[in-house]
Order: C-alpha cells, then sequence, then structure tokens
C-alpha cells in the first residue's frame, strides 16, 4: 500500500515542478535595472521577454525554472535601461543616397538608439518601407516616426518639401500626408510666411496632428502656442520670444542675422513668462546643441580621423562640404552665431526645465549635418545638456520619457515594467551617476533580438 503512495507523491512533486517552469524567449538574468522617471536602481532583478514584449519581470530569487530553448543574458549586476529615443533626425539626399541613409539604421542600433524621429527629407516612400520593414521584424533598425515631407512656402529650403502658400494649400498638403500616413507634421522657414504657417497648425489641429519645427522669423511664437503649436525645433524660435527687440529686429528683414542682435538682447525675466506659457500648454522643445556646438567648431576640428567616418557613405560625406562653406563664410563675415548660441543656451535650459517645458533629446543626424554621426550624437547631445545644467537623470528623461509622450506612448515604452515594449539597453556602467556611463554599451535588445 505504501508503494501506490509514493508514485502517487513522486508523480505531484514533478506535476507541480513542470507547473514551475516559464518559458520566454529570452531572458535578462542579474540585471540593475534602471528607472529613469524615479532615478533608481533596483537589483538583483530577471526581465523576461516574448517577442517584442516584456512579459515579466521580478527578483531574481522569484525566477522559475527556465524552460529549454530559452535565450539568456546573464547582466551580472549590470544595468540595464530602456532604449534612447533621437527625437530629431533626417534621411534625405535623393535616390542617389537612399542606400546610404538605410545603412544609417544599423548605426542608431549600436548606440542604443531604439527609436528615431524623421524631422521631414525627401526619402518618404523609402523611409515607409523602412519604418514597416522593422515593424514587422524583416529588418534590423531603430523604430521610426516620420513626418513624410517638410512644409515649406511656394520657395522651399529643401528638395521634397509641399509647397503652403495660404490656407487652401494647407489643407491639400495635410490631405498628402494623411494618405502618406505620416506620424506628425513638420514645418520649415524657407520660405513659408507667418499666415500660411498658422493656417497649417490650425488645419492640423482639427485633425489630430501634431505639429512642429522651425516657425518664419516673422510669425509670433505665442500665436502660434494659443493656434496649437505642439513643439520647436531648436532654441531660435523660443529666443525670439525672449528678446524685447525681436518685433523690430524682424520688420528689418534681416533673416538670420537677426540671431546675433537677438542673443545679446536675451531677458531671462522674459524668457521665463515664455516658458511658463510653453509648459502650460505643454509645447515640446527639441534643443539641438550638440549640432550647434559641432558646427561652430567645424573649421577648429580636424574631422578626418574620426573613427565613425568610415561608417558613412561617400555621397553622404559629400554633403557635409555645403556647411563648411558656410562656416568659411561665416567667419569672413564675423558671424559668431553659434558660439553666441551655445552659451546663451546655457542660460535657457536648466529654467525651461524647471518652469516643466517637455525638452526632447535630438541630434540632427544626417546627411548635410556635418560630423553629427547618428546614434553617438545623441550620447552628445545628452552629455551637452548635463554640462548646461540637468542632472543625468534629467537628460535622460528628455529622450526616454518625452520622446514616447510627445506620440502619447508613455503607457508601451518609458519603463521596465510588464508589458512595456522590450527596447532594452545593457550597460556596464551606472548612467544615473555619469550620463557619459551611456556609451558603456554591452547589448541593445530591439523586437526581441540581441544587437
Amino acid at each position: 500500500m505504501k508503494f501506490p503512495s509514493l508514485v502517487l507523491l513522486l508523480f505531484v512533486f514533478l506535476t507541480c515542478q513542470k507547473r514551475e517552469t516559464q518559458s520566454f524567449d529570452l531572458v535578462i538574468l542579474n540585471a540593475s535595472l534602471v528607472e529613469v522617471e524615479e532615478g533608481l536602481i533596483i537589483e538583483g532583478q530577471f526581465v523576461g521577454i516574448n517577442q517584442d514584449t516584456i512579459a515579466q519581470i521580478g527578483d531574481m530569487a522569484e525566477l522559475k525554472q527556465i524552460s529549454d530553448g530559452t535565450k539568456t543574458l546573464d547582466a551580472k549586476g549590470n544595468f540595464v535601461m530602456p532604449g534612447l529615443w533621437d527625437m530629431h533626425v533626417h534621411f534625405r539626399g535623393g535616390e542617389q543616397l537612399a542606400q546610404e541613409n538605410k545603412d544609417l539604421l544599423q548605426m542608431f542600433l549600436q548606440f542604443g538608439v531604439t527609436t528615431v524621429r524623421d524631422a521631414g527629407g525627401d526619402l518618404n516612400t523609402q523611409v515607409l518601407d523602412w519604418k514597416n520593414k522593422i515593424i514587422e521584424g524583416k529588418m534590423q533598425g531603430p523604430q521610426i516616426f516620420t513626418s513624410g515631407p517638410k512644409l515649406d512656402g511656394q520657395g522651399p529650403a529643401w528638395p521634397g518639401s509641399l509647397n503652403v502658400m495660404d490656407s487652401i494649400s494647407a489643407v491639400k498638403a495635410l490631405d498628402s500626408l494623411e494618405i502618406l500616413g505620416v506620424d506628425y507634421v513638420k514645418t520649415y522657414d524657407g520660405d513659408l510666411s507667418s499666415s500660411a504657417f498658422y493656417s497649417i497648425i490650425s488645419e492640423a489641429q482639427t485633425r489630430g496632428l501634431k505639429v512642429t519645427g522651425h516657425m518664419p522669423l516673422s510669425a509670433d511664437f505665442e500665436k502660434a502656442i494659443a493656434l496649437g503649436l505642439d513643439g520647436t525645433e531648436h532654441l531660435y524660435y523660443v529666443l525670439k520670444s525672449c528678446a524685447p527687440i525681436a518685433d523690430s529686429l524682424s520688420e528689418l528683414g534681416m533673416g538670420y542675422n537677426v540671431f546675433g542682435p537677438l542673443l545679446d538682447a536675451y531677458d531671462p525675466a522674459m524668457a521665463q513668462k515664455v516658458f511658463e506659457k510653453m509648459a502650460s500648454n505643454n509645447v515640446t522643445v527639441t534643443p539641438t546643441f550638440y549640432i550647434s556646438k559641432t558646427l561652430s567648431e567645424l573649421l577648429s576640428t580636424d574631422h578626418s580621423q574620426d573613427s565613425l567616418l568610415e561608417n558613412i557613405g561617400p555621397g553622404i560625406i559629400a554633403t557635409y562640404q555645403g556647411r563648411i562653406e558656410r562656416a568659411k563664410k561665416s567667419q569672413s563675415q564675423g558671424n559668431n552665431r553659434y558660439t553666441k548660441m551655445n552659451a546663451v543656451s546655457k542660460q535657457m535650459l536648466k529654467p525651461m526645465y524647471e518652469a516643466g517645458v517637455p525638452i526632447l533629446a535630438g541630434s540632427d543626424a544626417g546627411p548635410f549635418n556635418s560630423y553629427v554621426y547618428p546614434g553617438a550624437s545623441l550620447h552628445g547631445e545628452l552629455a551637452l545638456m548635463v554640462q548646461k545644467g540637468l542632472s543625468p537623470q534629467q537628460a535622460l528623461s528628455t529622450s526616454i520619457i518625452n520622446g514616447p509622450t510627445f506620440f502619447g506612448l508613455e503607457d508601451i515604452y518609458c519603463s521596465i515594467k510588464q508589458g512595456r515594449k522590450a527596447d532594452l539597453i545593457v550597460l556596464l556602467k551606472n548612467p544615473l551617476e555619469q550620463i557619459e556611463n551611456t556609451t558603456s554599451i554591452q547589448w541593445v535588445v530591439k523586437n526581441g533580438v540581441v544587437n
């Protein structure tokens, strides 16, 4: 009678053991989780991933037996952080540079940038194709959000832009963007009138499309905010509202030369009121400090030995010459706008952050923007934010928190939690201690694939 009882007990034991087995596609073991929003490190954790989603996290002591076939990564106490978002990049240069642009995608992943926001170009069909193939797992690269073609005036600054001269052409342009299936609207100030700019904002507002970009110098930033502007790229257009002489200078038709005097006339008290208005209307700003610094040092820096230059195609490298020639021209004219902007931006960043303005990390990497390398430049952007007054945690939030939030995806990204997307970076060093530690990348996980 005892023998059957032993068999029964063994059966129950084995059945329980089988039930205790857990199955994942990938498990990261012994991880120190970086919770950016709270600024916390949670040690001794595991992260179970199925396909592109975090299926479970927990203390290592709670991890049950893993089923055969589960891939494992032992972080050995190292730091697991959500992937970085670069909220201002470009894919452009025409069909002849399409493949070279495509080759840049892997560079973003190499540096832990798992999502990019394309800020307009002339490779719209290709970019949308890459975007869909990455989603479907048919190619590796960062998730792409794109504006499609920029919206500019009758004489646009960039090829591929859509012409908007009035409210009627604004409607047609937005019809085209909706047919393309873009994620947001990007304006540009090459030849865009203030009235056309306002029409774009108003029409986009009725369609539920977000608008960010450049602003005509004749336009009023606060009026644009009142109409529903969602964001602004670079700091120049915010700066224009922070100097009492702005309106008088705009009337002189000085173009971009207006920014020299504006920088000299920057008024912190006036700026504080602008920042508060931006914050109350949830208007984002993408400062793009890194490209400003790179361009200000273009003639004094030898980039020929840059280690990442060999990853850039010859066609894209050829586009860098335009910026170099412009730098030479500015130097000969005594124009030091970029140098001044670097100084004033340090006065602007911390007060903007403290006022509650949603700041987005963006590098402006892409063809024509000389030596601003995909992926690496975003780490440079974050480092400059810290140099200008933010803590490492605050700088990281401009990418990892504010990036997804711009698209209303804060419940899908932003944190390492069950049900969130498993876009992850494993770092050898703690990024909350020093921002430069974001470059200590051991592994990048994107769409369930370890890079």
